[in-house]
């Protein structure tokens, strides 16, 4: 049976949730934002960040990505489940992700992005755990940096497990 060792627990994470949130409202207090989820690790971390912000308009709406399944490690190959739906042509896009881990998803998912010609493309994510980047993929706003450890809870799942959890675990096997 794996363990559950904690790294943030929910008020922590409720700091640095709002601490990000006032920097992107302070960033974008005159663009026409749009927040791209990536499910499905990502939807509890963007549903609070979402109501913090202090914006006029913020349209939302997500994408679905694969490339862990039910695999500990990305297996490198990306593909594209459910594709944004919104305009995004001349709008600030700020993709919100659970993790940023070794970069390729991210990547991948800003190269698909260009090809509807947003005005900018910037990247928020909870966790950066920088320790196992295989791409040059850097995030604007972060959250908590990690060296190593497999990571669940507050959306972060290992198979589809964990994501419940309102804190953040290092899995150990």
């Amino acid at each position: 049976m794996p363990d559950l060792i904690p790294v943030l627990d929910k008020e922590t994470i409720a700091q640095k949730v709002d601490q990000i949130a006032r920097q992107i409202s302070s960033d974008y207090k005159d663009a026409n934002l749009v927040m791209l989820g990536v499910l499905k690790g990502a939807f509890v971390f963007m549903a609070d960040l979402v109501r913090c912000l202090d914006l006029k308009q913020v349209t939302v709406d997500f994408v679905r990505l694969e490339s862990y399944g039910d695999r500990a490690d990305s297996s490198g190959k990306i593909r594209v489940v459910q594709d944004v739906q919104v305009d995004i042509r001349d709008k600030d896009v700020l993709i919100v992700e659970d993790i940023l881990d070794t970069g390729l998803t991210l990547e991948y998912l800003k190269n698909h992005l260009k090809r509807f010609q947003p005005r900018s493309v910037k990247i928020c994510v909870m966790i950066d755990k920088f320790e196992r980047r295989k791409v040059d993929v850097q995030a604007q706003y972060v959250g908590h940096k990690v060296k190593e450890g497999f990571l669940v809870g507050y959306g972060l799942d290992y198979a589809e497990a964990y994501r419940h959890l309102s804190g953040i675990y290092h899995l150990t096997f």
